[in-house]
C-alpha cells in the first residue's frame, strides 16, 4: 500500500499555498529572497513556510473575510520537492482558501507518486510539521523542508 504521507507532501510543497500581507512569523530566521513577494508573505502570516509556492508567483488575490485566494504564476511551474524528490507540478491557476494553519480546498498543484499524479487538496500546519491532504489520505513532513521558495525547473533564470 502506497504511504499517504509521500502524496500529501508533495502537494503540500506545491500548494502553496501563496499569500501576503506583513511579515510577523513564528520564525525569525525565514528570510525572503528575491523572486519572493505578497504571497509568500501571506503564507507566513497565516503559519505557513514560504517554500509551499514557487519563485514564479505574478499575482495574488486574497479575500481576508472568507479566505479565498487565487495565485497566478508566470506559466505552469515543475519543481523537485523535499525531502524525498518528489515531482511536483502548479498550474499557472492555484486556488483555494487559506485561515490560520490551515489551506484547503486547494486547486492547481499535483505531485507524483507511486506513478501517479495526486492533487493535493489540503495543508495544515502545527510550526513544527505540515500535513498534506490528498483525498482521504495525509502525509506529514517538517515544515523546516519548506523554507525556502523553489525556482521552477527548466527555464533560464532571468536577471
Amino acid at each position: 500500500m502506497a504511504k499517504p504521507q509521500i502524496l500529501c507532501v508533495l502537494g503540500l510543497s506545491l500548494v502553496s499555498l501563496s499569500f501576503s500581507s506583513s511579515i510577523s512569523t513564528s520564525n525569525p530566521k525565514v528570510q525572503l529572497k528575491s523572486g519572493t513577494g505578497e504571497a509568500h508573505q501571506e503564507l507566513i502570516k497565516y503559519g505557513f513556510p514560504i517554500g509551499l509556492l514557487p519563485t514564479d508567483v505574478q499575482s495574488l488575490s486574497l479575500n481576508h473575510t472568507s479566505g479565498r485566494f487565487l495565485v497566478m504564476l508566470g506559466d505552469t511551474c515543475r519543481v523537485t520537492l523535499p525531502p524525498d524528490n518528489y515531482l511536483a507540478t502548479y498550474s499557472k491557476k492555484i486556488t483555494g482558501k487559506i485561515v490560520d494553519s490551515r489551506i484547503a480546498e486547494i486547486d492547481g498543484i499535483r505531485v507524483r507518486a507511486f506513478f501517479k499524479w495526486w492533487g493535493i487538496t489540503g495543508i495544515r500546519s502545527n510550526g513544527q510539521d505540515l500535513v498534506f491532504e490528498v483525498g482521504v489520505l495525509s502525509a506529514k513532513y517538517p515544515s523546516k523542508n519548506f523554507d525556502e521558495a523553489p525556482d521552477c525547473e527548466g527555464r533560464r533564470a532571468s536577471s
